[in-house]
């Protein structure tokens, strides 16, 4: 079930990437036409502030380094074109078998959707995603996922594995960075004990998902103690974090989103 070391070597550079919107949120006010950005100027404000973006964001600029890395890879998605869209990134080894890569979702690494595969099983198998245990269950067309949590709990996703046409996925990617909601959101993945967990900023709270739970962080009321955890958590410019937060802020106060594709 494990993708290939050229699909992983290209997968690890991509380790220290959140998912999030506050890159959104913070690019929409500036002075551009169009909002989502391509892989140069990503690459230019990870260098300057160390941020990266949500799950459009993560899609083009690792189906680039596929591309770069001679692997190929192509976008896949759901919802496109509304609030609910989700995109992630099918890439095939040298015999190809196709292996799900989902920044958006935080993976912790590419798997096998290929039911004709020797190694293929749709066992419950761990490492794969942050605490929780995932089963592949591949369909015509589709893939469906199941995520096991420490709870018993199962919640499940649903990928359609089709190709998606080059200019339909720029277009919903410019779409979804036109759709703007007042909650902030940030995941990421971090080491916790001997695994590696996921912790999640979510309008104005914070916890981090194990396989021993979920543990809830403190409250925190102003915008400086949110920058410095959050820093802490990802490497992001505090001085970015301090003005992006502060745009969250406005936005709470006001109770609205802003929609304008």
């Amino acid at each position: 079930m494990f993708a290939s070391q050229s699909i992983l070597s290209t997968w690890r550079k991509f380790d220290q990437f959140p998912m999030e919107t506050l890159t959104k949120a913070w690019f929409y006010h500036q002075d551009t036409k169009k909002k989502q950005r391509d892989v140069s100027l990503m690459k230019e404000h990870r260098e300057q502030y160390g941020i990266s973006g949500n799950c459009f964001d993560l899609a083009i600029w690792i189906l680039d380094e596929f591309h770069k890395d001679g692997i190929e890879a192509y976008p896949i998605g759901h919802h496109l074109g509304t609030s609910h869209a989700h995109v992630a990134i099918i890439a095939l080894d040298a015999y190809g078998n196709r292996f799900l890569c989902d920044l958006g979702d935080q993976w912790l690494q590419p798997i096998l959707i290929d039911k004709h595969h020797d190694e293929f099983t749709e066992e419950k198998l761990p490492g794969f995603f942050p605490a929780a245990d995932v089963q592949v269950k591949p369909r015509e067309r589709e893939v469906e996922i199941l995520y096991h949590r420490p709870n018993g709990k199962i919640s499940k996703q649903v990928y359609d594995t089709a190709p998606i046409d080059q200019t339909e996925f720029l277009q919903a990617a410019e779409f979804s960075q036109n759709l703007l909601k007042p909650q902030p959101l940030l995941e990421c993945r971090i080491p916790y004990k001997s695994e590696i967990a996921h912790w999640e900023f979510y309008n104005w709270e914070s916890f981090l998902s194990t396989t021993e739970g979920i543990f809830h962080d403190s409250k925190l009321t102003r915008i400086e103690d949110w920058a410095n955890l959050i820093h802490g958590k990802t490497g992001y410019d505090f001085q970015f974090l301090m003005n992006v937060l502060e745009i969250y802020k406005n936005w709470r106060s006001n109770n609205h989103a802003i929609h304008n594709p």
